[in-house]
């Protein structure tokens, strides 16, 4: 007989297990299963076999073909490049014109569009790098050295002064201003750097300093305008160096005509010649037109990238650029910040003029000494990723297409615009990476990488 009372017992009277016993036998059946499923800690592991670590070259192409900045930058060049081929070959009417049988004599479209092509850009390298030409001619004495080193010459004729405004734009800039006004501030460097040169009858050597010291200080009044204002009233720095880009221009159309000022064996509007005891020396010879800015030209760019990395003052700056209310929460003065910033600015801009009228390009002022100079270092200063040496790199390029597009003109015929839109298309092309990125298909750069200036690059 079965026993009634026994708990263990499968009679069909028995009374159901309560909740607290149904759930500690469901925990236990968990718990042994878990156990059951659990490896064997003595028994033997597989052996795991290492990832094998990427080559050096891989790394290498794997980096190089990504959006950084290097890879950016090269890029835009070759697509600037190629678009600049482009509109040689629809502007040229003769090579265009081979087109309308592309499809029975293509070879003539292909041939006549790479001659003018090829032409164009061995002209424009030429003219600012090296002329193979003017090598051999000076191994068999047809010339002299000279004429082997006139394209380098030209090149750092033309990108003394750029490198100046180039730093004025980018220096504000690192400082949270967008100073538009380095055409104004060199047309004042220009205009005290020239009366300095050819009212003060001074020695040599102090004659020269006084000069350039004097573009400088010119300069640094025309930034000193916006950035008080920008200080003290809040006056939103664009528009203040705009209006004063005007200012000074007509204010140099004024000077030149006066008495005093005015060449008076002329009767155009042109002063008097800077005195040669003012001038900056010429490095090689009277025959090669670069001098001694090109020089001055690399100490301003040392001179900057320590300010702004080594000195106090360049982190104060920094840190106001980088965010103005948090910079005075910390103690830093940031109206004092604005001044300083414009201050210098102004004198990096006032040493371009002055490079214009004290150097080989002009000895006397004219409505145009300036040029494009201020403009062309808003540029430079993008091109060069507003970093001091990638300011200084991008200035040697945009001299080497301003020198090379000169023999590019004379030799092949193409407009001299052609290298103005050269200069716009790498820009353009630097200034929207996401496009060149699109167009060659590059992946993604590291984080780290991503924050890397053209500078620490190249």
């Amino acid at each position: 007989m079965t026993n009634a009372s026994n708990p263990q017992s499968g009679s069909p009277d028995k009374e159901p297990a309560s909740e607290a016993q149904a759930a500690q036998n469901a925990l236990g059946n968990t718990e042994r299963a878990e156990v059951a499923t659990q490896p064997d800690p003595s028994a033997s592991k597989p052996e795991q076999t290492p990832e094998p670590k990427p080559s050096l070259g891989r790394l290498f192409l794997d980096n190089l073909w990504a959006a950084n900045t290097f890879t950016v930058t090269l890029l835009s060049l070759v697509l600037a490049i190629v678009v600049g081929a482009v509109l040689m070959i629809i502007s040229d009417p003769d090579v265009l014109s081979t087109y309308s049988y592309i499809t029975s004599r293509p070879s003539d479209a292909i041939n006549s569009s790479w001659t003018l092509v090829s032409e164009a850009y061995a002209n424009l390298f030429k003219g600012s790098i090296f002329d193979p030409e003017a090598f051999s001619g000076w191994l068999d004495g047809a010339n002299g050295w000279q004429a082997v080193l006139a394209p380098i010459s030209e090149t750092l004729t033309y990108a003394a002064p750029l490198v100046f405004t180039g730093l004025s734009v980018a220096l504000a800039f690192r400082g949270g201003l967008f100073n538009i006004g380095a055409q104004g501030q060199a047309t004042i460097g220009v205009i005290m750097a020239a009366l300095a040169g050819f009212l003060l009858p001074l020695p040599p050597g102090l004659h020269l300093l006084v000069a350039v010291l004097a573009g400088a200080l010119g300069g640094a009044i025309w930034g000193f305008i916006p950035g008080i204002l920008k200080a003290r009233a809040g006056a939103h720095e664009v528009i203040n160096t705009i209006m004063l880009n005007y200012v000074a221009t007509y204010f140099l159309t004024w000077l030149i005509v006066q008495n005093g000022v005015q060449d008076p064996t002329r009767t155009d509007a042109i002063s008097k010649a800077v005195d040669s005891s003012a001038q900056l020396p010429r490095l090689l010879g009277d025959n090669l037109r670069v001098h001694a800015g090109i020089l001055l030209a690399v100490l301003a760019t040392w001179a900057v990238a320590w300010l702004l990395n080594r000195s106090t003052l360049g982190f104060e700056l920094r840190a106001v650029g980088a965010n103005p209310d948090a910079a005075r929460t910390a103690g830093i003065s940031v109206t004092r910040t604005y001044i300083l910033i414009m201050v210098f600015a102004g004198i990096l801009a006032g040493l371009g003029g002055s490079n214009m009228v004290l150097g080989s390009t002009a000895s006397a002022l004219t409505p145009l000494v300036v040029a494009q100079i201020g403009f062309d270092g808003i540029l430079v200063a993008l091109l060069g990723r507003v970093k001091p040496w990638g300011v200084l790199l991008a200035a040697l390029l945009f001299g080497a297409l301003q020198a090379g597009g000169n023999r590019m003109q004379s030799y092949s015929g193409i407009s001299l615009e052609l290298v103005t839109v050269l200069q716009a298309l790498i820009v353009i092309f630097i200034a929207a990476p996401a496009l060149v990125k699109a167009i060659f298909q590059l992946r993604a750069a590291r984080a780290a990488r991503l924050q890397t200036s053209l500078a620490k690059g190249w």
